[in-house]
């Protein structure tokens, strides 16, 4: 069991899920959108959510990936 963090207009929350260790972060943005628009994330229900809605956004794997963060890139040191 892994946990996926969506993190999306200034909120964050959790969603529990089975995934294949080796699964992409395109697949993950993608089932992002589906839960979202599922409204399946407690706090996060967004119906109308574009399908491109993390193309900018970054995926951090940690725990050996049982803990997964979508997220928006910060701006830290860039130039």
């Amino acid at each position: 069991m892994a946990t996926l963090n969506i993190t999306y207009n200034g909120l964050s929350a959790d969603y529990p899920m089975e995934l294949d260790a080796l699964v992409s972060d395109a697949d993950l943005k993608r089932i992002a959108v589906e839960v979202l628009r599922s409204g399946h994330v407690a706090g996060l229900a967004l119906p109308h959510l574009a399908d491109s809605a993390f193309d900018g956004f970054v995926v951090d794997r940690l725990q050996g990936g049982q803990r997964l963060y979508l997220r928006p890139k910060v701006p830290f040191g860039a130039a």
